[in-house]
């Protein structure tokens, strides 16, 4: 079954009062079309893009399909003032293709932030289901108004209603009968797709797959600045079928190998037969806030081993007591350390990295989204190491270098017992499960993201 992805950009801006189309608008680096379409491009079950875009900015489309190499995107179309009119346009460009069995899956170009997960359900739905689609529960009371929109008339059951958004899938031959029966109706009206469906063809049904809230639509102004947040705290979700034995014959290299989550890294990813070497200062004497210590030891790798497949940097210090009781000599450690310590290795890493299509892998944590009392610095540190490898996965884009950061829980190292003293460990991820993930991740094939790692009952069918 062929899987056409439609991203519906037909729309002007009227509501945001712009003197340009919103999917036009910058957020996070690129483009709000830019960020949707590179979802698409890169889900693994989607074949082709069609692009239906407002007419005087086609161009544009055209320009930036050339430059972000979309090789996915097969038509860039005219919309239609109506929304239905360009999804109709979508159905016309696709058919004909060989008389091959084809889905056709709608989405909103301004729903920047839909995942692979939503994507991948959808289309699974459609192997048993002729129409799907995406929404999540109503979690506010819901008022019907009266004619005048001035009174209460009723309050639906809330259990029963759910708030629509897309992508919304189709067989499609069933939403291009769908549309030939709505077409012939004089009082045709719809604002999606799927009530299209509902109404002229009652006997299919249309199945729900779950959405996220994440996965709001670009709509108002403040919308703006929501988007730009969600952007830096997104979360990237790893494949369950990546497999660690992948790493077999791969040359990896561990800054903080020492201890901790960098030490079962290690110990994991020997036995799985890659060339691993760790650094930290109390095996090599190499302290990563030193760039010629960095060069040394990704130097002394590559002249053993020819090649450089992954960098990891695991290392960092947390002292938790009030900035007003350190020195200033221990401030400037800590952000040497946990700061200047990834530029380093990530701007020395880059030579091997690009011969390679290698992959680069720091660690956050979950203090970063709001600065913490009593660890200021580690928090804010922390948070400087999300916006520099999204900043960094974006320059890299052209050299296939991956960039990622690890976001793991409460975890247990010697760093946390060290600052926090006895806890239940039911509470506590284990170190062998954040280093498990973090392997994965780096064969996987995200770059710019943060990958959290949350408490779970059972991690044994992620290792």
């Amino acid at each position: 079954m062929k899987n056409i992805a439609v991203i519906l950009a037909g729309g002007v801006g009227n509501r945001l009062g712009l003197n340009k189309p919103k999917q036009l608008l910058k957020v996070a680096g690129k483009t709000v079309i830019e960020h949707t379409i590179e979802v698409f491009q890169k889900h693994i079950l989607i074949d082709e893009i069609i692009i239906v875009m407002y007419e005087s900015y086609v161009h544009d489309i055209e320009k930036m399909a050339l430059k972000n190499n979309w090789t996915k995107v097969k038509k860039i179309i005219n919309g239609g003032n109506e929304r239905y009119e360009s999804s109709l346009a979508a159905i016309t460009a696709s058919s004909g293709d060989n008389g091959e069995e084809t889905n056709i899956i709608f989405h909103d170009s301004v729903r920047p932030l839909v995942s692979e997960r939503i994507i991948s359900d959808v289309i699974n739905a459609l192997n048993k289901y002729e129409a799907v689609d995406v929404a999540i529960p109503a979690v506010d009371t819901i008022i019907k108004v009266d004619e005048h929109k001035k009174f209460i008339f009723d309050i639906p059951d809330r259990s029963y209603l759910k708030r629509g958004q897309t992508p919304q899938g189709f067989r499609l031959n069933t939403i291009k009968n769908a549309y030939a029966l709505a077409l012939k109706d004089n009082k045709f009206n719809a604002t999606d797709d799927c009530g299209i469906v509902k109404k002229y063809l009652p006997q299919i049904p249309i199945f729900v797959v779950d959405g996220e809230e994440g996965n709001i639509k670009l709509t108002y102004p403040e919308d703006i600045y929501l988007l730009d947040k969600l952007f830096q705290i997104k979360s990237a979700t790893l494949d369950d079928g990546i497999k660690l034995e992948n790493l077999n014959n791969k040359v990896l290299i561990i800054f903080g190998g020492n201890s901790g989550i960098g030490q079962d890294m290690v110990n994991i990813a020997k036995s799985y037969k890659a060339k691993v070497y760790s650094f930290s200062r109390s095996q090599t004497g190499t302290d990563i806030s030193s760039k010629e210590d960095i060069e040394m030891a990704l130097d002394f790798v590559y002249s053993k081993e020819g090649k450089i497949d992954f960098v990891v940097n695991t290392a960092a210090i947390l002292n938790k007591e009030p900035i007003m009781h350190l020195k200033q000599e221990e401030i400037k450690k800590i952000i040497d350390v946990n700061y200047l310590g990834i530029v380093n290795i990530t701007v020395s890493a880059f030579k091997y990295l690009k011969l390679s299509n290698g992959h680069i892998l720091h660690f956050t944590s979950s203090s970063y989204t709001k600065g913490r009392a009593f660890y200021s610095l580690y928090s804010s540190t922390k948070a400087a190491v999300v916006n520099f490898v999204q900043a960094i996965a974006e320059e890299w884009d052209l050299y296939d270098i991956k960039i990622n950061c690890i976001n793991p829980q409460r975890t247990k190292t010697p760093m946390r017992i060290k600052n926090f003293g006895i806890e239940d460990d039911n509470t506590l991820l284990k170190s062998e499960d954040v280093a498990s993930i973090s392997l994965k991740t780096l064969l996987s094939n995200f770059t710019g993201e943060v990958v959290d790692i949350k408490l779970r009952n059972d991690w044994s069918n992620l290792k």
